[in-house]
């Protein structure tokens, strides 16, 4: 199934929302309506990268790229994350001012209006995106998909700083919130920016996949008299890669040794979503077995 077309519906989401909080933050002039719809064009631009790292992530591997080009979603991980602090110093250069010099809203109402709906679209597409990227094991996805999440908390904090201001008539709650905005918003992008590195980096897989792993490699040795190390897995997107050495009885034919693996392979497969798989097979009794468990062996 093609990921395109939850990159779309981010898209369309977020023209929505900047006309409607753009329009709030005219109605009002208020500064943290401003801070929440400038948020709202990284979301654009996050679901325009989205859309771009989705197709080339889908690409077919060629002669160049022969494990294929899963790895492009961190780059829109990354990247969004970098689009979130810009975001976040304009929020701030608008609310510093603001806070040392206040000024009364107007139609606040009417502003806040616009913002509830423009925060249903996000709540919505955002549990849309995140329930997606974890079906279909997309990066790019659920960071878009939290992103938008983070966006309705903050829209959520700002409503209420302009609603307080509208109860109070206490100008200086508007920017304040504005710049813990800012704060929140900071905290985001840097949280994308060290997840796409970590991808970047070769990380194994989770945990949870490779404890499914482990503990099937461990049946297998109970069963058949075999017995496995040099355990390597990493994830690329998507993708998931794992390797590891099959100690056998000497007796053992070369077809016998490679039927057991085709099996095990399989089963691995049906735990691990999207997993290639390399197998290197040994004589268990040869000393030579066990000195090859390095990364550069």
């Amino acid at each position: 199934m093609s990921l395109e077309r939850f990159a779309w519906l981010s898209i369309v989401a977020a023209l929505v929302t900047i006309a409607l909080k753009m329009a709030a933050w005219r109605l009002t002039g208020s500064v943290g309506l401003l801070s929440d719809a400038l948020e709202s064009l990284v979301n654009l631009a996050a679901a325009l990268l989205a859309l771009w790292m989705l197709r080339v992530a889908a690409s077919p591997p060629d002669e160049d790229h022969p494990y294929g080009f899963s790895k492009a979603e961190y780059f829109s991980a990354g990247i969004e994350g970098g689009l979130i602090v810009v975001a976040a110093a304009g929020i701030l250069l608008a609310a510093i001012p603001r806070l040392l010099h206040p000024q009364p809203l107007e139609l606040p109402a009417l502003g806040l209006g616009l913002t509830a709906i423009a925060t249903g679209v996000n709540f919505g597409v955002a549990r849309l995106l995140i329930g997606a990227g974890q079906r279909f094991h997309s990066i790019t996805l659920e960071a878009d998909g939290r992103h938008l999440m983070t966006d309705v908390w903050t829209s959520l904090g700002v409503f209420t700083g302009v609603a307080l201001v509208f109860a109070t008539g206490l100008d200086w709650l508007d920017p304040l919130v504005a710049l813990a905005v800012a704060v929140q918003i900071i905290w985001t992008g840097a949280a994308l920016v060290r997840r796409s590195v970590r991808g970047l980096l070769d990380a194994a897989i989770s945990p949870v996949d490779k404890s499914a792993v482990t503990g099937l490699l461990g049946e297998y040795s109970r069963r058949y008299g075999v017995s496995f190390h040099a355990l390597r897995t990493r994830q690329a997107g998507a993708r998931r890669f794992l390797s590891f050495h099959m100690l056998v009885p000497d007796a053992w034919t070369v077809s016998q040794a490679h039927r057991l693996s085709e099996e095990l392979e399989e089963r691995i497969r049906s735990l691990v979503p999207n997993a290639s798989i390399d197998t290197h097979i040994e004589p268990i009794s040869d000393p030579a077995s066990y000195e090859d468990q390095g990364l550069d062996r």
